[in-house]
């Protein structure tokens, strides 16, 4: 796995992120199509792997604090279960606008390490099934691989199951 970004081929603040803390990863860019109606099953298809492999970064409002949400792409955040896991009562989507000013990153490239402000985060537990997992690695048509236990520690998150389908 690579550890420098610039040989990776990207530099982004995740991989600054990752290669800060001495985590190995492997960085995995493809053609991304705008047009393109999920970006995870987007990348997962393109990268040739099972969309359980692959999670998403989702952002939403639990008792009207921003928290990060990583669940596989290939199901849905499953809000009740999300707000339960930090000890909340509600939880909504949050609006695209302030995800994007809280984490520095644009939908669809919204990685859940190197964010501008640290949030809390939970990370759907089927991730610690599997050796590597993929997340974005902080632009739309570049992912990163890295073990799941690597992701945990270094977003300081939980793992719960927060994920449906």
């Amino acid at each position: 796995m690579a550890k420098n970004p610039k040989a990776a081929g990207a530099g982004t603040p995740a991989t600054v992120a990752l290669t800060k803390a001495n985590v190995p990863f492997t960085a995995h860019s493809y053609e991304h199509d705008p047009a393109a109606g999920s970006f995870g099953t987007e990348a997962a298809e393109a990268m040739g792997i099972v969309p359980e492999r692959v999670f998403k970064t989702l952002l939403a409002e639990v008792d009207g604090k921003l928290t990060v949400a990583v669940v596989p792409v290939s199901g849905s955040l499953d809000l009740k279960a999300l707000a339960s896991a930090v000890g909340g009562k509600k939880a909504a989507m949050a609006d695209p606008a302030a995800a994007e000013r809280s984490t520095g990153y644009v939908l669809g490239g919204i990685s859940p390490l190197g964010q501008r402000k640290a949030l809390r985060t939970v990370v759907d537990e089927s991730a610690l099934g599997f050796e590597t997992v993929f997340c974005s690695g902080g632009r739309r048509g570049f992912e990163i691989e890295l073990a799941p236990a690597d992701l945990v520690r270094l977003t300081s998150a939980v793992t719960a199951s927060i994920g449906r389908g």
